[in-house]
């Protein structure tokens, strides 16, 4: 379990907020197969002060949907409280801060992973934002540098967090200036739990149980926070916590475990989003259960010209049925996720 000031999390292995990939849907299917603890897509606070209808449908929910938690982007301290005072209001059990979206258009108005370059203005929207909150637990997640390899910026910003009243932090091992490329380095998210008694939560890199079980090694770290190796394979969450405090390894999912996941998220995204949307949604969220398979290229090419439900689920049928080669693919983001 995993103690934040109000919140017991009955397992400390995490879904990291995701632009364009962590909706409704996605949490639906993944708490089935043993998701404990998600968060919607990252929320604005200045499209949440707006009351913008694009930001409300980000936050669409249903009551299966917990516990859940929020995660804030901005860099205004007064916006960043008014817009947690709305969050906690609006029923969640955590809100994070970001602090490691590397996305030059939020990097480039003082938000998101920019905010580790100036730690007296980050000071000031933690203690604005815990001052704000009344119940939930309030935690950030950061890079562990914004081009500084060092993993110190990560450590001086968990220091402010620990002083500031947050209850854990996040750390993803790569810099800002390294977006998603390169190898996320689990030694800087030990350098911020040596510094700070709050939990240190490690994200970066762990696609598998065995990736979990090398970064508690290295790190200490008292969680882990899942990013793309969630994506088309809901079984991780359960496999990782049965490694770490089970001490089994899970098998892996059946071709048709796969079949039915892709199909039943096709028929969530259908039942949340109308058949257009859902149409379009899946043509990039079908290739994170096709990735591994044979020929995976050529159904990938035919998923982005599908036009209705019924082609998209013929294609995952043809392609997840074909063969019981399967290799495990980390998908790709685009730096808008």
């Amino acid at each position: 379990m995993l103690k934040l000031k109000s919140l017991t999390l009955s397992s400390p292995i995490i879904q990291s907020p995701m632009v364009g990939c962590t909706d409704l849907a996605y949490r639906l299917i993944s708490r089935r197969r043993g998701m404990a603890f998600c968060f919607v897509e990252m929320i604005s606070a200045t499209g949440l002060m707006h009351a913008s209808n694009k930001t409300f449908e980000l936050m669409k929910t249903v009551p299966e949907d917990r516990p859940l938690g929020g995660q804030l982007i901005g860099c205004d301290p007064d916006v960043m409280a008014a817009a947690a005072e709305k969050m906690e209001a609006q029923g969640y059990d955590l809100l994070d801060l970001n602090l490691g979206c590397p996305v030059r258009k939020v990097t480039s108005q003082g938000a998101g992973s920019a905010l580790l370059k100036d730690p007296k203005k980050t000071e000031e929207v933690f203690k604005r934002v815990v001052k704000a909150v009344k119940k939930i637990p309030v935690t950030v997640k950061m890079r562990k540098g914004y081009d500084d390899e060092s993993g110190q910026e990560a450590v001086e910003i968990a220091k402010i967090a620990e002083g500031s009243g947050l209850s854990a932090v996040t750390v993803h091992g790569r810099t800002r200036a390294q977006g998603y490329t390169g190898v996320a380095d689990w030694e800087a998210i030990g350098k911020v739990k040596r510094a700070v008694k709050i939990p240190v939560i490690g994200n970066g890199d762990v696609i598998s149980a065995a990736d979990a079980r090398r970064m508690r090694e290295v790190s200490g770290c008292d969680g882990v926070m899942i990013g793309r190796g969630g994506l088309g394979n809901p079984w991780l969450f359960r496999q990782i916590h049965a490694a770490l405090f089970e001490n089994r390894d899970l098998p892996s999912p059946t071709k048709e475990e796969r079949l039915a996941a892709a199909l039943e998220h096709l028929q969530e995204e259908v039942r949340w989003e109308g058949e257009q949307r859902a149409v379009f949604h899946m043509r990039r969220i079908g290739t994170w259960y096709i990735a591994g398979v044979m020929n995976a290229a050529r159904w990938r090419a035919e998923l982005v010209r599908s036009r209705t439900v019924e082609a998209v689920r013929d294609i995952l049928i043809q392609a997840l049925t074909q063969s019981d080669e399967f290799h495990s693919v980390r998908p790709t983001l685009t730096e808008g996720q």
